[in-house]
């Protein structure tokens, strides 16, 4: 004859402790990923740059640049157009390349202008890529943009 097992005040404790420990252990486990792999840190003190963002952005809009990348045959390219659609030569280019969502893969290309984009070898993975750059115009306005770039083979 078989003994029947009762479910009793303890195995529903034990049940729901178990449970709610599992979540709370993933959500931790998540948490300490998320803080460890991407600093959220746009910029240094947030007020100071809000203070000047008006100025800084109608400059960039007054230079009429569009900005593109793509990524084609091993090479990295990043477009800089005029409004008229003609490319630009910038006087310095700072641009670093990596993932949107954490720093590891960080790596500053070493972008050369042929006369019409800023090429640099490149072998990138398949997946969603930022290009951070900053660069200076002839009349010494500072561009800062953030190109979105999507690499699919």
């Amino acid at each position: 004859m078989m003994s029947e097992r009762q479910l009793t005040g303890r195995h529903v404790f034990m049940i729901f402790a178990g449970a709610f420990g599992i979540i709370i252990a993933v959500n931790l486990a998540l948490a300490f990923s998320a803080v460890k792999t991407f600093p959220g840190l746009e910029v240094k003190n947030s007020y100071v740059a809000s203070q000047e963002f008006d100025v800084r952005r109608d400059a960039q809009e007054a230079l009429g640049w569009d900005v593109s990348a793509r990524h084609v045959g091993g090479l990295l390219i990043l477009s800089i157009t005029d409004d008229l659609g003609k490319p630009v030569e910038v006087t310095n280019l700072d641009a670093v390349l990596g993932r949107a969502t954490h720093v590891k893969d960080d790596i500053q290309p070493n972008f050369e202008f042929d006369g019409t984009a800023y090429v640099a070898p490149m072998t990138l993975a398949d997946g969603n890529w930022n290009i951070r750059m900053t660069a200076q115009a002839a009349d010494g306005t500072e561009f800062n943009q953030r190109v979105i770039l999507h690499v699919k083979r």
